[in-house]
């Protein structure tokens, strides 16, 4: 793996089998074939730079800190997905369901100083309308890789603020009513519960520090589009929590610039 990447970023290492870029003087006076190939090696030599720093970034360097801090280094992926399974066995009991409820359920008609209380907690109880087990994988590649990159104390800051976010956003627009990009009043009584807005907030917030496109592509547009073509409660929260975390990390990369091209987080 150290091979490949140190061939991404060798500028030396192998390029596309296209034509060399034309001068500028050359170009102006060459013919649309010869331009359209000038254009075209450009564009695909611009993309395999940028392939390659993106693997690196996301994928080389996670890998390599994973090796060498061992479990510790994704203790927070194991810890979430263990207490997610936990409290999904604990809420199929009646007892279980009840205490659950207590301690761990969020709506928009609960007082804020309870709601604060509970949203830490709230996010190991898998959402009602979506099954556990199926997305355990997910919540732990979305943390996994987080807490690689960001390192453990800024992986829980922008899990909590974005979801945090999500709910607080909720409640203004359940205020607002249905017109005005709000929400219908019985959306105040939806359980709102699960780790879906924190883990593709996480997704969306290392994509945006490391300059990952194709992670954005892949781990975050897809739940844009489904939130856009359903604009439920909890698609607005994952639309608000996505917002919110490209915020962050454009915040982040402005005041230290070497953290988009920098090593993976202690």
């Amino acid at each position: 793996m150290r091979g490949d990447t140190q061939a991404c970023e060798r500028p030396g290492g192998p390029e596309p089998a296209l034509a060399e870029p034309l001068p500028p003087i050359a170009l102006q006076a060459a013919g649309p074939r010869a331009r359209t190939e000038h254009w075209l090696s450009r564009f695909v030599r611009f993309l395999g730079r940028n392939l390659c720093r993106e693997f690196r970034v996301v994928v080389a360097e996670p890998v390599r800190a994973l090796v060498r801090r061992g479990l510790s280094g994704v203790a927070l992926a194991i810890f979430t997905a263990v207490a997610v399974l936990s409290l999904h066995a604990v809420d199929q009991t009646r007892s279980g369901a009840t205490l659950v409820r207590l301690v761990s359920h969020v709506r928009g008609d609960i007082p804020l100083p309870l709601v604060l209380l509970r949203t830490p907690l709230s996010l190991f109880v898998p959402a009602r309308d979506m099954a556990a087990l199926p997305g355990i994988p997910v919540l732990f590649l979305g943390i996994a890789l987080a807490q690689l990159v960001l390192g453990p104390a800024r992986t829980v800051l922008v899990a909590y603020a974005v979801s945090f976010a999500g709910t607080l956003s909720a409640r203004v627009m359940i205020a607002l009513g249905p017109r005005w990009w709000g929400l219908p009043p019985e959306a105040a009584h939806v359980i709102d519960t699960g780790a879906s807005a924190a883990v593709v907030g996480l997704f969306a917030h290392v994509a945006t520090v490391k300059r990952a496109p194709v992670l954005f592509l892949f781990a975050v547009t897809p739940t844009v589009l489904r939130s856009l073509h359903k604009p439920n409660l909890a698609g607005r929260e994952h639309l608000v929590a996505i917002t919110v975390a490209v915020l962050l990390g454009l915040l982040a990369t402005r005041r230290n610039p070497a953290l988009r091209d920098g090593a993976s987080g202690a």
